[in-house]
């Protein structure tokens, strides 16, 4: 992998990474400086905020492993366990009582995926 490339995925890692912890931790702060969309909507940024956080990762795990299914895996990985948490955090704001339970176990197979890919013990 070239030195450009590097690059372009660590700076681009490091801005979805970034941003995207921004809009999961601060949402109503991202709202108001760098997304004015109306209405504020707080679940809808923490959902940004757990997506961008996963295709930030994905970026920095294609740094580490040449798999890409490993890849693909850790990234989604982050993001579902994000979503999962933003569901918990935001279950007074509707949806359905079952979402943050079916988010969690869908999240949890993934990074159960993630880490066995990982280790090398699926092919």
């Amino acid at each position: 992998m070239s030195i450009v490339v590097r690059a372009i995925c660590v700076v681009a890692g490091a801005f979805y990474v970034g941003f995207g912890a921004w809009a999961f931790l601060s949402p109503h702060s991202f709202f108001d400086q760098i997304a004015h969309y109306p209405p504020f909507n707080k679940h809808l940024f923490h959902d940004l905020g757990a997506f961008q956080i996963g295709l930030g990762v994905t970026l920095f795990a294609a740094l580490r492993w040449r798999d890409a299914l490993t890849v693909a895996l850790v990234g989604v990985a982050v993001g579902s366990a994000f979503h999962a948490l933003a569901h918990w955090m935001d279950r007074d704001l509707g949806g359905k009582a079952s979402d943050p339970w079916l988010i969690t176990l869908l999240g949890a197979a993934i990074v159960y995926a993630a880490v066995r890919r990982g280790r090398g013990n699926e092919a």
